[in-house]
């Protein structure tokens, strides 16, 4: 009896060429093992002796019973004959590595030195492999809970459950273009002949976070990466609180050096007010987001979305938001709009993808131009930028940078910058932006992270008390021999920028509090560094047993004139509780960047005086802390 089947697998035998039996039977092996592999990646029936979950046969058993009519079964045949015929017996779109391995990462060779520290691909780029989100088209196929088609074909739906979560996707790593803006170590000064030490102060936090990232994904960072000032601002220390209507409350120790028993520590500590929340002014936020296709991963722009989202949770209903994005060109996609109006904002925030060139530069135009629109008398103007750094398009040379903002700072429009992901994070750029836009850097690399800023510090971020806070210390020589400034490499400023309303230094938000820490050397220790000259004259100051003097200016918001405070330092000055803590994480910063001035001091010496000093931790900070110097530890001993 002749049917439609028939017909059909008499025309089949008719064009097929008679099969060569050894390649047959490498074919249907090959064949066999690829289908098994396909069919392990399903969640498939529990396996028994009679229904095996996997095998050529199980497959084709399942698939003629899905079958609902025999039309279905002609054109199943029909294709799967049709494919194996123009493909050829010995295609290797067969073989099984075609269909679903990728290759393999080959490792870069590297010096002993290299692996540990400067060349972080081999150890990144499995983190950053295991973060990537995926690329279209096969992302938009994984959204529908659709298997990429290995020949081309239709995509077999896949079982919800063993889609891939945004940090399991695999990409290409690129090559690591990270660049940071620092300096070497503060060298020693000898008190006779520099008796004065002027600097700005530095309440980022981005450095602890990237030093954080490295060694959880296996790394010592780059030495560059690390700047003291900014590991040591990052944890909140119980200074005291201004009283009155006073901005700051200052206060000063002085504790022997932990690593150096000649020497001694000067712990300046800076508090700022914190305003009740009822009493700070509208708040007008221009999100500036990159979008450019550096930002397509898993820990950038995914990651920016929602600590965005965790932000607008803290507004209030007369702030504003607006959001303006940079990609091959700049585009505002949301109209200022109130806070209140919370799925309007995320809903804007959730329709941006990543794709093209980065123009910065006309980002930051139309971010500025956005906010001097929306900005009334008595509001407070800040521009948030969320970027890996990566500026090709337009202005991209950090000093043509900060010239730009420098011009735009006079606005009145503050600018901030929050990084995201590795690999091609531009601290350079970020600093540059932040130090000239009167605003602060910080690093997220984590929700947790983004909590910490944007929701645990927000007033401190978003809400400055004061400009163009410069710190001065004049050391007696009297007293003290030398002394050596620990970080703010990036910040020092000449003697006499101190008084010069018109040099632009760092900011302090509400709340805000400040850390610096000198190392002098007094008079007559063994531990000095340097010989005296043999034809100076040593200064005294007659009669005092003061260490030095310490002096602060600062400008109230949207005042070019300053104001001055001024504290002297006495070696019977009490010590602080959190002196113990601060000089532990500045010993640790130091010995990530193999700072020569700490001599045998180890890192189990800096271990045991952060948990001696670790006091009270609500959110884990400082236990997050000695964990890391434990993994640095172990790290450096490779």
């Amino acid at each position: 009896m002749t049917d439609d089947l028939d017909d059909l697998k008499a025309a089949l035998y008719a064009a097929t060429p008679t099969p060569d039996a050894d390649r047959k039977a490498e074919n249907i092996t090959m064949a066999q093992k690829n289908f098994a592999d396909l069919q392990g990646l399903r969640v498939g029936e529990r396996p028994t002796s009679d229904r095996p979950s996997s095998g050529l046969w199980r497959g084709v058993s399942a698939m003629i019973t899905a079958m609902s009519s025999r039309g279905g079964l002609v054109a199943t045949t029909a294709l799967i004959a049709v494919t194996f015929v123009a493909l050829g017996p010995g295609s290797d779109l067969l073989r099984p590595t075609s269909l679903i391995r990728a290759p393999e990462p080959q490792p870069a060779t590297a010096t002993p030195v290299e692996a540990k520290r400067a060349a972080p691909r081999m150890a990144q780029t499995e983190a950053d492999m295991a973060m990537a989100p995926a690329t279209a088209p096969a992302a938009d196929q994984m959204a529908r809970g659709e298997r990429a088609s290995p020949v081309g074909g239709i995509a077999a739906p896949e079982a919800p459950a063993l889609m891939a979560a945004p940090n399991d996707r695999i990409t290409a790593q690129e090559e690591n273009t990270e660049a940071y803006a620092n300096a070497a170590p503060n060298p020693v000064h000898v008190v006779a002949e520099e008796p004065v030490s002027t600097f700005s102060i530095d309440v980022d936090t981005a450095s602890y976070a990237v030093v954080r990232n490295s060694l959880k994904q296996g790394y010592l960072p780059n030495p560059d990466a690390v700047r003291v000032e900014e590991m040591v601002n990052y944890f909140p220390y119980a200074y005291p609180a201004p009283a009155g209507d006073a901005p700051f409350q200052t206060a000063v120790s002085v504790v022997q050096t932990p690593w150096n028993p000649g020497t001694q520590l000067v712990h300046i500590g800076i508090q700022g007010a914190l305003p009740a929340v009822e009493d700070r002014p509208p708040l007008d936020l221009v999100f500036l987001i990159d979008t450019s296709g550096s930002m397509n991963h898993a820990s950038k722009l995914p990651l920016l979305k929602q600590s965005l989202a965790l932000m607008l949770g803290q507004l209030r209903p007369t702030d504003q938001v607006a959001i303006v994005t940079y990609a091959g060109s700049a585009g505002q996609v949301l109209e200022p709009t109130a806070a209140s109006d919370r799925e309007v904002i995320l809903s804007a925030l959730n329709r941006l993808d990543a794709g093209g060139s980065t123009a910065g530069q006309a980002g930051l135009q139309q971010a500025y131009a956005v906010a001097r629109d929306m900005t009334e008398d008595g509001d407070v103007s800040r521009v948030i930028l969320a970027t890996d750094g990566d500026f090709n398009v337009g202005l991209s040379d950090p000093e043509e940078l900060k010239n730009y903002i420098a011009q735009e700072r006079d606005s009145g429009t503050y600018l901030s910058v929050l990084g995201f992901g590795r690999g091609n994070l531009d601290d350079a750029t970020m600093q540059a932006l932040a130090q000239n836009g009167d605003g602060t850097a910080a690093y997220i690399d984590t929700l947790s992270e983004a909590q910490k800023v944007l929701v645990d510090q927000l007033t401190g971020v978003l809400f400055p008390i004061a400009d163009d806070v410069k710190i001065q210390v004049e050391f007696n020589p009297a007293q003290v021999a030398e002394y050596r400034l620990i970080g703010y490499e990036t910040r020092i400023l000449r003697r006499e920028d101190f008084k010069n309303d018109k040099v632009d230094t760092g900011e302090i938000g509400a709340g805000h509090s400040v850390t610096a820490l000198y190392e002098i050397t007094p008079v007559g220790s063994d531990a000095r560094l340097t010989d005296p000259l043999r034809y100076g004259t040593r200064q005294t100051v007659d009669g005092s047993d003061e260490l030095g003097f310490l002096r602060l200016r600062y400008k109230a918001p949207g005042e070019t004139g300053s104001s001055l405070i001024e504290t002297p330092i006495t070696a019977d000055l009490p010590g602080m509780a959190d002196t113990g803590f601060a000089a532990a994480i500045a010993g640790f910063g130091q010995l990530l960047r193999d700072d020569s001035y700490l001599g045998d001091w180890s890192w189990g010496d800096a271990i045991a005086l952060a948990n001696q000093h670790r006091g009270a931790d609500p959110y884990g900070y400082r236990t997050e802390a000695v964990q890391l110097m434990r993994l640095a530890q172990s790290l450096s001993a490779q």
